[in-house]
């Protein structure tokens, strides 16, 4: 083994280490006070390496380089001081996962408003000046800029810790972290605290984005990127620990540096790419430190929220006005292929809206009434999909047997990674899903031999009566209305009941002699197994399958889909999945900047109606009702 090699690799991620702990520093400052998971945070990291783009190649010559660097990073504070007056304001007392949505919904539009002022094309900043060269160690050559940034992470770690310590302002921001209502009741003022915060938050990670200008070019999927990575560093670190967070980047850093230093090693015999796991080594280290230790390495149990999602109603049986409108609506998607046969787009298109309603409502089988938050369901759909590819092309399986057996892959995926889940709550849990789901999706995308890779699998294609793309969309009709009655009948079997105890009441529910993990683990499953369904039907719609399946950006959309249908009712994630999907799809054939609409038009929605769509008409009905009453 190269000894200079190893040092320098070391290096690498000593200077990677700084640049992630600005990010993620932001990201649980704004955690750990206001309890909202920013989503939008990898934003203003992308938004600071663009607005440090333009000053530096138009202004350099009057402000200079590094002045230019610091007023970009102070815009980008000024414009999460904005979002969290406009925005995050109106919605503290909403449930996380709203809030969640609402963030997800700015990334989406600071996408396209990126897109807008900059273009799509990767933009490269000059060599900072006077760190332009490279200095030798032990006979190699490592960048000067590289060597300030490893200076940079622990300077600014120990600003931070004298700003948390040795202020008034930084007194409130610790006592708000451990409660902020108490902060509030002692006359403090909360609204500003929680902007100065935020403001704080998106300050830091413009300063990172900013400070990446000569290193690496701005492009439009930085955000993504940065906050996944970000997000991994507070959980593993612990939620709302600064020192947490910079012990977690170098651990992190550090780890995917030595991966890289080892390339392929040869042990017993067999090639091993370590250098592969570096898509993946931050995922594989937040599942075993959740495991083992679920608050993170420097992290608390977190205090409850006093402002959580209202207990559900009981479940009543369905009405005679409810069985006839659901009957009803299975009718007219029966006659919906006569009715629109001049449009075979249509008929394509339903078949997605379908596939959508499955795997939003097996989504919301656990996120509602098991209260369990995943973000990692897309991983179940991706093997439910590559479980029905490989058996049709793999073992040559007939279409019908490979669609049958097909969704045990995902349950078998799901048994094993719901038994870890299971044992955490809250955002600790939901993180926990998708570190299990980036590590299938790295799997899936480098293991070329059986999956393809990044190429994936094509010739998925459906038995011969089924290339009429009318007989395929009975089938997937069939199949999710099926499904969908079954796992609603399951929600009034004893299951439900004990899923639902277990969410509202976990110490009285063991009192009384349920198992809760054990009924969440049993629900875990079956959400998996019926994600795995809509996973195959999707595969052999489309005739060909990729990673892309199993990516973050389909378990966001399921999210989305739950959540934008309202997650306390039935209906909620059928509406969501039906609206998003049709939302997508028509507003990204007409417009360029689709996303700033689609994101526009979520945040419209959880601003107007906070309980979801079906939610809002619920209360609407019940309104009604008790005025007919009365």
């Amino acid at each position: 083994m190269d000894l200079s090699g190893f040092v320098v690799q070391l290096l690498n991620g000593l200077a990677g280490a700084s640049s992630l702990f600005l990010v993620s520093a932001g990201l649980s400052l704004i955690f750990g006070v206001t309890r909202i998971v920013n989503f939008a945070h990898g934003s203003f990291f992308m938004v600071g390496i663009y607005v440090a783009y333009t000053l530096v190649t138009r202004f350099a010559d009057t402000i200079g380089f590094w002045p230019a660097l610091v007023c970009a990073a102070l815009i980008v504070g000024v414009l999460g001081a904005l979002v969290e007056i406009t925005l995050m304001r109106r919605i503290y007392r909403a449930p996380e996962l709203f809030q969640l949505l609402a963030t997800f919904a700015l990334v989406l539009v600071f996408k396209d408003a990126v897109l807008w002022l900059w273009g799509p094309e990767e933009l490269l900043g000059p060599r900072a000046p006077g760190l332009k060269g490279a200095v030798q160690i032990l006979g190699r050559s490592f960048p000067t800029y590289d060597l300030f940034l490893i200076v940079v992470g622990p300077v600014l770690l120990g600003l931070l810790w004298l700003l948390l310590t040795r202020t008034r302002w930084g007194t409130f921001i610790r006592a708000a972290t451990q409660d902020r209502e108490m902060v509030a009741a002692l006359g403090v003022n909360q609204a500003w605290l929680f902007t100065s915060v935020f403001a704080l938050g998106a300050l830091l990670a413009g300063l990172g984005g900013a400070l990446q200008l000569p290193r690496e070019p701005a492009s439009l999927e930085m955000d993504l990127n940065t906050i996944g990575a970000a997000f991994v560093v507070v959980v593993v670190g612990g939620m709302g620990s600064i020192p947490g967070a910079f012990v977690a980047a170098l651990l992190i850093a550090e780890l995917k540096a030595i991966c890289i230093w080892l390339g392929v090693v040869n042990i017993f015999g067999t090639a091993i790419s370590f250098s592969k796991l570096t898509l993946v080594v931050e995922f594989l280290v937040m599942a075993v430190v959740l495991v083992l230790r679920p608050w993170g390495l420097l992290g608390r149990p977190q205090p409850p929220s006093r402002h959580a999602a209202h207990v559900e109603a009981p479940l009543g049986a369905p009405t005679r006005l409810t069985t006839t409108l659901q009957l009803a609506a299975v009718g007219l998607l029966v006659l919906l292929p006569w009715l629109t046969s001049a449009s075979p787009y249509f008929t394509v298109l339903s078949i997605d809206l379908l596939v959508a309603v499955l795997f939003a409502t097996s989504l919301h089988f656990i996120m509602g009434p098991a209260g369990m938050h995943s973000f990692g369901h897309a991983a179940y759909f991706g093997l439910g999909a590559y479980g029905a590819a490989l058996l049709f092309k793999a073992l040559g399986l007939p279409m019908e047997i490979a669609l049958l057996l097909a969704p045990l892959v995902a349950g078998v995926g799901a048994l094993v990674f719901g038994w870890f889940s299971v044992r955490l709550s809250g955002v600790y849990l939901a993180m926990l899903t998708l570190a299990f789901a980036q590590i299938t999706w790295a799997v899936v995308f480098q293991w070329d031999a059986l999956t393809g890779g990044s190429n994936g699998l094509t010739g998925v294609w459906p038995a011969a009566w089924l290339t009429d793309k009318k007989n395929y969309y009975f089938l997937t009709l069939s199949c999710v209305v099926l499904s969908v009655w079954l796992l609603r009948r399951m929600l009034y079997a004893p299951l439900g009941y004990a899923m639902r105890a277990g969410r509202d009441s976990p110490m009285r529910a063991d009192a009384i002699g349920i198992n809760v993990k054990r009924v969440q683990w049993v629900a875990f499953v079956i959400a998996g197994v019926f994600a795995g369904v809509a996973g195959a039907l999707f595969a052999f719609s489309k005739g060909s399958i990729s990673p892309e399946t199993l990516h973050v950006s389909r378990s966001v959309d399921g999210l989305v889909m739950v959540l934008l249908g309202g997650i306390q009712t039935l209906a909620g994630p059928i509406v969501g999945a039906v609206s998003f999907t049709w939302l997508h799809d028509v507003i990204a054939r007409n417009t360029e900047y689709w996303r700033a609409m689609l994101g526009g038009i979520i945040l419209l929605l959880v601003l107007l109606f906070p309980e979801g769509i079906a939610g809002f008409a619920r209360r609407i009905s019940l309104r009604l009702a008790d005025k007919g009453q009365a």
